[in-house]
């Protein structure tokens, strides 16, 4: 079946063929996740929550229920036509579902996706965004949750890869209320996920611990970051020729130092007190200090470990850590996809829909990317797209007789 719009290169059909039934039915068998579910199967739920997100304007558990017990769901996703689901039941599967099942789901796509890059693109994309989203809206009502004065939160910390979102992480946990624990704990979870990588990791401000950043050179990975300005370091070499200002477009290049950080060790005294001691980290860094043009006193002081790229190529890289591009899509998921609405209040619950959306997100952008249009353009045409494709089956399905179409 092609598309409904003449111009489109790929249609939701296709899409949807790159989640295969069979494959959804293996891994709920290797998974074990169906071994205590009477109705809301893996497989079922996964459906339920993906045509659910795309069909209502603010998801919640009473749309999912009326959602599964709707003809044209059923007839999309061939489910027996006679189940039934009550809210109650949605609320206390997602709570215990196991929350992994959804992430291989969401790699698998990932990996299929990623595949078709071509060797340019895959150049390209060797730039990993890293940053973090905190929801306290709707979050008052979480048994735990991080924050501050009391006010519970859900933080959203996230890789993307400058065109999907390449690994991600739901904390509700207290020690996560801070980013050198939070934007770390993905970098790693991404670098397990590829094996030989050759990825440069950005982020911002939220990583300054000397300890974390002697962590990633120690293992290979290559990082730009923000750095606090008048951060305490010792010179080893000014790689800056002649120690002129250089012109880099926007900014101009003010200083590029090999440098060594001091971090705070930690010794205990005669009387077993705790305190810091000032200590050099052996790993060599690049300091690079620039100037912006549209506020000259506005300093930025970037940290690498890249000491191959030249200090034109680490300012860009950071320039471009949230290009239009990237901080497009990252809005579209706070915005469009409703990130900032808990549909689950149990830290699994709310793991489940961060990859459920995340899923949702891909099969839109790869939609939207594929098909040459915008972002609301292309929710709303692959909403269009997945109804229309339910009513022609449920038509065949009653071989053309329109009188049996919504009966029960």
């Amino acid at each position: 079946m092609m598309s409904q719009f003449k111009d489109h290169k790929i249609s939701v059909k296709q899409l949807l063929a790159l989640i295969p039934d069979a494959y959804l039915e293996r891994l709920c068998q290797q998974s074990g996740v169906d071994r205590y579910a009477k109705v809301l199967h893996g497989r079922k739920l996964f459906y339920l929550l993906l045509y659910g997100m795309l069909e209502n304007e603010r998801l919640s558990q009473h749309s999912m229920e009326d959602t599964f017990n709707d003809l044209l769901f059923k007839q999309l996703f061939q489910l027996d036509a006679s189940e039934k689901v009550r809210r109650s039941s949605i609320s206390e599967r997602l709570s215990r579902i196991d929350a992994d099942y959804f992430r291989q789901i969401y790699e698998c796509i990932y990996e299929q996706y990623a595949g078709l890059y071509s060797d340019s693109d895959k150049e390209k994309h060797k730039l990993i965004r890293v940053d973090s989203s905190l929801v306290s809206d709707t979050a008052g009502k979480l048994q735990s949750g991080l924050g501050s004065s009391g006010k519970k939160g859900v933080k959203y910390t996230m890789a993307f890869d400058g065109l999907l979102p390449c690994s991600a992480q739901a904390f509700n946990q207290s020690s996560y209320n801070s980013e050198e624990v939070a934007l770390p704990k993905i970098v790693w979870q991404h670098v397990k996920q590829q094996t030989g990588h050759e990825n440069l990791y950005v982020f911002d401000r939220g990583v300054q611990s000397a300890r974390s950043l002697q962590s990633f050179d120690e293992q290979s990975v290559s990082f730009v970051c923000r750095a606090k300005e008048n951060r305490k370091y010792e010179l080893l070499e000014n790689l800056l020729k002649e120690g002129q200002p250089i012109d880099l477009g926007e900014s101009i290049l003010l200083s590029d130092e090999l440098v060594r950080l001091y971090y705070g060790q930690p010794i205990k005294n005669k009387k077993g007190n705790i305190h810091s001691r000032k200590t050099l980290l052996e790993q060599n860094f690049r300091l690079i200090i620039v100037e912006s043009k549209q506020q000259p006193e506005q300093h930025f002081w970037l940290l690498a470990n890249e000491l191959e790229l030249s200090a034109q190529e680490i300012v860009q890289a950071y320039r471009r850590r949230w290009d239009i591009e990237a901080a497009a899509a990252f809005s579209f998921l706070k915005q469009e996809l409703y990130m900032s609405h808990l549909v689950s209040l149990s830290q699994n619950g709310i793991q489940v829909m961060l990859y459920m959306t995340l899923i949702v997100a891909m099969l839109l952008l790869i939609y939207k990317h594929a098909n040459g249009i915008g972002y609301k353009t292309a929710k709303r045409r692959f909403a269009m797209e997945v109804r229309n494709l339910a009513i022609a089956m449920e038509v065949a399905h009653c071989h053309g007789q329109l009188d049996k179409l919504f009966k029960t």
